[in-house]
């Protein structure tokens, strides 16, 4: 199997890990403010890394790429989190999982060109594409201009975030690259302590319902850490036509995330249980068929 699409596979069965952990034990709706912060926050454990790898300082280009990819980075999540706090979460998660590999597509051409994508790729593009649509829509959105402002702005920022990550690992290597990006970001999500309000929501805001879920919560952001890292290195390592694709295996996300949540409602319905209709069980069927076509399409070819 190719390299980076297992790393991809790996790092979205992580992201499922985490949201069912958030999905445990976040408390209410999130603030925008405290979760951006302590997620950038929480991404500077990196930096324990730095004994172990050659670490130089980036040159000129490869600090505007770092900076910039750190701005894109902070400003997609505090915009999605600003989306989950007004809105559903699966019409925001929809949304923004719809219209992320076609900005990156969109943004790829424009910064390296059109690519030549065999037809087979472009299939398995497809597939993958409709199979996490289907799989993450829940409800008809209601669509407002509020709504399409937050969520499409976030969902730019987060495609760009996969093109100037790569920018970075066209010029760094892949952990130089993380651990260069993570101190910026962190930089940067500093800047939200410069408010009383801003610092009120980040140190006062209760994360989680009880201390009893204080270590799950924790858990679940280590899962999303190290989901964030494979998916990094496997943007570091897929030929820069495959970025969308990258991006298109979110689906994936929600099947693991599917399949968990089937698994604790049958067997520990007391740790979570949610009842499935048979409408949803055929949703989900649906997608899982056409993101294994579209996986299996890209080993095969």
């Amino acid at each position: 199997m190719i390299l980076w699409l297992l790393i991809a596979i790996l790092a979205y069965l992580f992201f499922g890990l985490a949201s069912f952990g958030d999905k445990l034990v976040l408390a209410g709706k999130p603030k925008p403010n405290s979760y951006t912060f302590y997620v950038g926050a929480l991404g500077l454990f990196v930096v324990l890394l730095i004994p172990f790898v050659s670490l130089r300082l980036p040159n000129q280009q490869e600090l505007i790429w770092v900076i910039l990819d750190a701005i894109v980075h902070v400003a997609g999540l505090y915009t999605m989190f600003v989306a989950l706090e007004k809105f559903e979460v699966s019409k925001v998660v929809s949304t923004i999982g719809a219209t992320q590999p076609i900005f990156i597509f969109i943004f790829t051409c424009f910064f390296w060109g059109p690519q030549i994508i065999p037809a087979m790729d472009i299939l398995a593009f497809v597939l993958l594409f409709l199979g996490s649509v289907v799989i993450s829509f829940e409800k008809t959105p209601q669509i407002t201009i509020s709504y399409l402002k937050v969520t499409i702005f976030s969902s730019l920022m987060f495609s760009l975030d996969y093109i100037f990550s790569k920018f970075v690992f066209l010029g760094q290597s892949f952990l130089p690259g993380v651990i260069w990006i993570r101190i910026f970001v962190f930089l940067f999500v500093l800047v939200l302590l410069i408010s009383k309000k801003s610092r009120q929501d980040i140190f006062c805001h209760q994360l989680v319902s009880d201390k009893k879920t204080q270590i799950s919560f924790f858990c679940a952001q280590a899962f999303g850490g190290i989901a964030n890292f494979l998916q990094s290195l496997a943007i570091s390592l897929a030929p820069i036509i495959f970025l969308a694709t990258v991006n298109s295996l979110r689906g994936i996300q929600y099947v693991f995330l599917f399949i968990i949540t089937l698994f604790f409602s049958y067997f520990f319905p007391r740790v979570l249980k949610e009842e499935l209709s048979k409408r949803i069980i055929i949703q989900k069927v649906v997608s899982i068929i056409l993101i294994v076509a579209g996986l299996a399409i890209l080993v095969a070819y």
